[in-house]
């Protein structure tokens, strides 16, 4: 069975509300990320935050002050309870 012409528009037409749909969701999520995180200048000190290590004690950015490099790395595991 043959398509028509329309099929194929009707076809062309949808990838097209998709793609604009999908292009507005991800310009919405970058805005709304951009108001929640503020980014600091090179050369500017990271704001002081607490964490916990992975066994358990509490590790703050201020302990590494002085140091030459940190690196905060995040991990995604099973929850503890």
């Amino acid at each position: 069975m043959l398509r028509g012409q329309g099929d194929g528009q009707m076809i062309r037409l949808s990838k097209l509300t998709r793609s604009w749909l999908l292009l507005g969701v991800l310009l919405a999520g970058m805005l709304v990320g951009a108001s929640a995180a503020t980014a600091l200048e090179v050369g500017e000190k990271a704001p002081d935050f607490t964490l916990p290590g992975t066994t358990g004690e509490k590790i703050s950015l201020s302990q590494f002050r002085g140091r030459k490099a940190v690196l905060i790395e995040f991990y995604v595991g099973e929850s503890p309870t």
